[in-house]
């Protein structure tokens, strides 16, 4: 698919509300969208297709050395939260 195709497109600036470098970056390259919630973002296609790729050499060096692989559920009960006093520092 050629760039020009993408949902995502570049950005001349960075926004406003990002501090860190790397934020910055990724906003203007088009591989995130804005920051949802406290590192919560919205991946573009190139942001997810390098995901992926790191996730698969993650895997296949797991593998290697027989690691195993888990999936913790997104949603999480309040009590885990309140019990390590981040129920209140997270953004909504």
């Amino acid at each position: 698919m050629r760039y020009s195709q993408l949902f995502g497109k570049t950005l001349k600036s960075a926004p406003k509300e990002a501090e860190a470098v790397s934020h910055k970056l990724l906003v203007k390259g088009g591989f995130i969208d804005r920051q949802l919630s406290a590192g919560i973002y919205s991946y573009l296609p190139l942001g997810w297709r390098v995901h992926r790729k790191i996730e698969n050499i993650i895997r296949e060096e797991m593998n290697a050395i027989g690691g195993q692989e888990v999936f913790l559920p997104t949603l999480q009960p309040r009590e885990l939260w309140q019990k390590t006093d981040r129920w209140e520092k997270m953004d909504p």
